[in-house]
Formats: C-alpha cells, structure tokens, sequence
C-alpha cells in the first residue's frame, strides 16, 4: 500500500502533525536516524525550526537475512537485543561478539563522515524529536530512545511516517510520545512498501541533507 512519494513528502506531512507540539516543546532538537530517518526529519526540524542533526547507530543484521536485525548497537556502545529472537536464532556467543564489534566499527565510520570531528549535541533537558522513514521491528529506534534517555534529554519524542503496531507497543514503553502516520498490523510489514520512491541512500546523501539544512537556517 503505498501511501508516500519519497521520504520528503512522508516528512513534509509528518512535519504538519509535530507543528502541533511546537509550543509544548523545550529547546527542541531533531536527530535523523541514518540515512532514511535524516531526509524526514529535514522536513520536520524545518517546521519546528529548530536544530536537525544526526544520531547514528545501526542494526545488528541476521547473517543470513542482512535486512532484518537482532538488536542495534549506539556510538557509546549500548547494546539492544531483540532477546526472543535472539533465542531462535541460537546464534553462538561469539558470533553475536564479531557483529556487535563489526557493526560498531561502521557506527563510529559514520559518525566521523557525518559530523568532521564536532561534539554530539547536549540533549540535557532538551525535547528530542527522533525520526525514521518507519519502524519494523523498532529495536533500532528502541536504541536511540534509550540513547537519548541517557543523555537527560527532557522529553522524547518518536516520529515517523509508517510502523508496525508491535514497534509502536514496544516504543511506546521507553519513549514520552510516538507519532506515527500510518501504523499496520500486516505481518508481512516492509517500509519501503509504503513509498513509491524509496532509494538506498548514501553517506553523501545524509551530508548533503545536513549541510543543506544548516545553510537554510542562516
């Protein structure tokens, strides 16, 4: 069921529904999960106008299905273990050791691509808007919430264009407030689905949206 053109448009439109909270917000900052959460939350830091930056992390993937995950790792290294799946997965102990490892390597790659050396943002006090193109399972957006959580940011905000209901239960236990568009019980649940146009980004592409943001607020 598409519902979106891109991710501009889903974030053009989610944008109009944070408009909404502007007023209850306190010093807000909107943190794009890479790379097709950066793009949607160009759109909603503009509405809000207030800071859009980059919070990475990445999933854990299943050896044998890379698309779908286990858990996600942070940059301060926290790990979140879709525990259920994990037991199916009987994966041995040291194979969960050489991905964790691995995919914290690309964690910390990207950070330094994405921010050249500057300091993650002070989210003390501060109301976070995190956004995704969508959530699946939700154990990604799950470890940025608890990121930010730990970082005292004041109230956390989750917003995307699509989720899965049972992303939406599970976020919903960490997060102050969740915001979805669009939220199915399918189980067959794939984001991109929902888009018409739904590319691979790049790192260049995630530069390019947050320098184009910063010079827009000059």
């Amino acid at each position: 069921m598409v519902l979106f053109d891109d991710r501009l448009q889903a974030g053009s439109i989610l944008a109009q529904r944070l408009f909404l909270l502007k007023e209850r917000l306190n010093d807000p900052i909107v943190l794009g999960i890479p790379r097709g959460g950066v793009p949607v939350g160009f759109q909603v830091a503009g509405e809000l106008r207030c800071k859009l930056d980059a919070i990475v992390l990445r999933k854990l993937p299943i050896p044998d299905n890379p698309e779908a995950g286990f858990g996600a790792v942070t940059l301060d290294e926290t790990v979140i273990f879709n525990e259920g799946l994990l037991r199916q997965l009987r994966l041995p102990e040291s194979r969960i050791r050489a991905i964790v490892a691995k995919v914290y390597e690309e964690v910390v790659r990207r950070n330094q691509v994405y921010r050249k050396g500057a300091p993650f943002p002070a989210l003390k006090g501060r109301s976070v808007v995190i956004t995704d193109d969508g959530l699946a399972s939700g154990y990604t957006m799950l470890s940025a919430v608890t990121f930010a959580k730990e970082k005292n940011a004041g109230k956390v905000i989750v917003a995307v264009p699509v989720a899965h209901r049972e992303a939406c239960a599970l976020i919903g236990k960490k997060a102050d407030t969740v915001i979805a568009l669009h939220v199915s019980d399918y189980p067959y649940f794939a984001v991109a689905s929902f888009y018409r146009d739904f590319p691979d980004m790049s790192d260049e592409d995630v530069i390019g949206y947050l320098k184009g943001f910063a010079k827009k607020k000059q």
